[in-house]
Formats: C-alpha cells, structure tokens, sequence
C-alpha cells in the first residue's frame, strides 16, 4: 500500500470569530475519520476581534499571529512557510467552503499536482452585478493561458508545497494570491483538476472589494501570463501592428 504523504491545512484568518470554531471543528473531525497525517495551522492576521481567543481553546491547532494585519496573502504565506506536510491544503475560515470536502479533494493527488475546488452553487456566482466581470477575468485567462479553467480563484485547493514555494515571491498581494498560484502552476505545465464543490454563504463581512479587486484580477492575469508565456500577450499585438502597417502601404 502506498504511504500517504503528510498534509498542512492551513487556514487564513481576520476577524472571523463567527466562524472560525465551527470550520475548525469541521476539519479535525473530517481529517480525523482519514488516514493522513496531518497538521492544521491557522494563520490570524491581527484580529481585533476575539478570533485568536477561539482559536487557542481548541485542540490540534497551531495558531500563528500576525501583530497587526498585513494582508491574506502574509497569512498564507506565513502558514505556508512554516508548514511542515509535502502536500498543502489552502481553505477559509469564514464558512463559505465545504471543508469537509478535503479528503475528496486529497485523493486526486496522486495523478495531478493541484486540485482545485470549483463553485457551482449560485452564491457562487455573486451578486449579479459582478456577474459579467467575473465572467470576463475567467475567459481572459482561459484565453491567454489556453486552458479550460472552472474556477480561477477558488479558496479551497490542495497543491504540493515544493512547486508552490518556487513561486512564492511573484505572488500578489490580497485575494489575487490564489488566482495567480493557479496561473503559475499552469504557466509552468502543472497539471490542475478541478473538483465540483458547493458554496455557502459568508458568515461576518466580507473583505472583497468589488472595483479595486476586478482591477487587480484583470491586472493579475495579463502580468503572470506575460511573466509565464508573454508571446500570448506580445504575438497578438505584433501581428495586429503588422496588419496594420501592410494595410496603409497598400
């Protein structure tokens, strides 16, 4: 029988005090019914409210401090540099994912070297007036990475540490992190499955910006595929130019 490899889940926090017991509860029962070797460090990026309080009261939990607040990305990565598993998972703890999904997720990666989680329920897709910039970020990446992607910047995925961490220093600030992790796996030909999951409604307040982070999202895509393969980018308005210039001289 094939050794499992050690697992770190690793969970980013701010001011989530309604959820965090609950999803903290809901991994260890979940990982506790597997065969994983497993650790669970929650990341508290300076919480003001009493989210570390919770945190500390529960069993199997490495808490990590921030003194102030950073940022989601200082979060993962601080979690991420101090995990310990080959195989990482990367979830929220504000309620919105089916964390007892992890071990469904874990089992595709033996064949893939991230499985991400993709949304179908309608919470999902978010107020409709985000609907259609979210749609166009995702096409656009589809289009300029030449992959079918089912959710670009889904929370909850699983991905092997060693690949992420040679990544590590052209990840983005914000909630950009996971959606430039999922281009630079493919960027650099990693394999990446995606696994259909539900979606549930956030408990406490969002931290999503809708202009700022769209602007980012778009922003973020044309940067890494131009990081990854700027012919994409470059190819497209070279020819445009050249069709251009064919068409005055004649």
């Amino acid at each position: 029988m094939k050794k499992l490899e050690s697992v770190s889940i690793i969970v980013p926090v701010y001011n989530e005090s309604e959820a965090v017991g609950g999803e903290i509860n809901s991994i260890v029962n979940t990982m506790g019914k597997t065969n994983y070797q497993y650790e669970l460090i929650v990341g508290d990026d300076g919480s003001t409210d009493n989210t570390a309080e919770i945190i500390e009261k529960k069993k199997k939990v490495r808490l990590i401090r921030h003194s102030y607040n950073k940022g989601v990305r200082a979060a993962r990565k601080t979690g991420l540099l101090r995990a310990k598993g080959e195989i990482v998972v990367m979830t929220d703890g504000d309620g919105t994912y089916p964390n007892q999904d992890i071990p469904k997720l874990l089992s595709y990666m033996g064949d893939y070297d991230m499985v991400v989680s993709a949304r179908v329920s309608r919470r999902a897709r978010g107020p409709i007036m985000r609907r259609p910039a979210r749609w166009f970020i995702r096409k656009l990446a589809c289009y300029l990475m030449g992959e079918k992607m089912s959710d670009l910047n889904s929370g909850l995925r699983v991905f092997k540490k060693d690949l992420a961490m040679k990544f590590l220093d052209v990840l983005p600030e914000g909630h950009s992190w996971v959606s430039t992790l999922t281009l630079a796996f493919l960027g650099s030909g990693y394999t990446i499955k995606y696994v259909p999951i539900d979606y549930y409604k956030t408990k406490g307040r969002s931290t999503i910006n809708p202009l700022k982070d769209t602007y980012n999202f778009i922003s973020l895509v044309i940067r890494t595929v131009m990081y990854f393969n700027s012919l994409k980018i470059f190819l497209p308005l070279a020819t445009l130019i050249l069709v251009i210039a064919i068409g005055r001289i004649l």
